[in-house]
C-alpha cells in the first residue's frame, strides 16, 4: 500500500450532449436521463473548480467533454480552457478526456498545456458490442496508441459491473498491458434507471478483488485510481481500497453524480496514516 495518495478532480465542461449509445452513460441523449445538459461550461466557473480542487490537494484536473470524439469546435474550447486554467491556477496537471482523438488533435492539446489524456477502453474487445454499437472498441485502442505516440501521459482503464464476465475483465486488463498507461482508472458502474443496463451486480468484496487484480496485472502503472462509483460500491468500506492496491482517487463530484465531500476523503486518508501526494511524480 502506498504512503501517499494522488488526488484528481473532474470538471464536466460539456454535459449530456452525446449522441452515442453507450449503455452505461447517462450523458447520451438517447436515454433521456435526468441530468444537467449544457454545451460549454463558462470558463470562469471551470477556473473556480480548478482552484477548489487544488485547495483540496488535487494534483490532477481533468477536462471532460461529452462527445464521441474531438471536433474543431470542441478542440478549440478545450485548448481555451487549458490555457486559462494554467494561467490562473498553476501547479495542476491538466488532463483532457474528450473521446477519440487523432495524432494531430492530441498534438494541439499538448501545445495548449495538456499533460495527459484519459481514454478508457471501458471493457473487453469481446464484450464491447454489448454496451456500445455506434463506435468500435478498436477506435478506443487506437486513440490510446495515439496518446503514447505524441508523448502525452496515457490514462486508461475501464468499468466493472456492466454485466461482463471475469474473462472479459482479464481481457481488458491484458489489452491495457499493451498500452502501458501511467494511470489506470477503475470505475464501478453507477446505475441510473434511465439506462438499459441492469444494476451493478458486484459485491464490495468482489470489487476489492478486482482492484488487487488490476494492480497485479499492471504493476508498472504509477497509479491505480478508484474513480466513478466508489461511494456507492464501497460505502463505509472505502478505506479498504488502498490495502487492495489503489493509490489514487477522484475527489469531489463526478460527471453526472455527486461524490463524497472532499473533507471526508481527506479525513479518511489522515485516519489511515496516508499523506496526499504533493507532486506529480509521487
Amino acid at each position: 500500500m502506498t504512503e501517499k495518495v494522488f488526488l484528481c478532480a473532474i470538471s464536466n465542461i460539456n454535459s449530456g450532449t452525446c449522441s452515442e449509445d453507450c449503455k452505461f452513460c447517462s450523458q447520451s441523449v438517447r436515454y433521456k436521463a435526468d441530468i444537467a445538459r449544457y454545451k460549454q461550461k463558462p470558463v470562469p466557473d471551470i477556473i473556480q473548480e480548478a482552484r477548489s480542487a487544488k485547495a483540496s490537494g488535487a494534483l490532477g484536473f481533468c477536462l471532460v467533454t461529452a462527445h464521441k470524439g474531438l471536433d474543431d469546435r470542441t478542440l478549440d474550447f478545450v485548448c481555451e480552457v487549458a490555457e486559462a486554467v494554467n494561467a490562473e491556477v498553476p501547479g495542476l496537471r491538466l488532463i483532457a478526456c474528450n473521446g477519440t482523438a487523432s495524432v494531430s488533435q492530441l498534438e494541439t492539446l499538448k501545445r495548449s498545456g495538456i499533460k495527459a489524456y484519459n481514454h478508457n477502453l471501458e471493457t473487453s474487445r469481446e464484450f464491447y458490442p454489448q454496451i456500445c454499437t455506434t463506435h468500435p472498441w478498436d477506435e478506443r485502442f487506437e486513440t490510446c496508441e495515439n496518446v503514447n505516440a505524441v508523448g502525452l501521459k496515457l490514462i486508461s482503464g475501464g468499468i466493472f459491473g456492466l454485466g461482463e464476465t471475469q474473462e472479459d475483465r482479464l481481457s481488458m486488463l491484458t489489452s491495457l498491458q499493451k498500452l502501458n498507461p501511467v494511470s489506470v482508472p477503475i470505475n464501478f458502474y453507477h446505475h441510473n434507471p434511465a439506462l438499459p443496463l441492469r444494476p451493478n451486480p458486484l459485491t464490495a468484496d468482489e470489487a476489492l478483488e478486482l482492484i488487487t487484480l488490476t494492480r497485479e496485472m499492471l504493476p508498472d502503472a504509477e497509479r491505480i485510481m478508484v474513480a466513478g462509483g466508489r461511494e456507492l460500491m464501497f460505502g463505509e468500506r472505502q478505506h479498504e481500497i488502498f490495502a487492495a492496491g489503489a493509490n489514487s482517487i477522484v475527489v469531489g463530484n463526478y460527471l453526472t453524480t455527486e461524490g463524497r465531500d472532499r473533507n471526508a476523503d481527506l479525513e479518511m486518508l489522515r485516519s489511515l496514516g496516508l499523506a496526499v501526494a504533493d507532486r506529480v511524480g509521487e
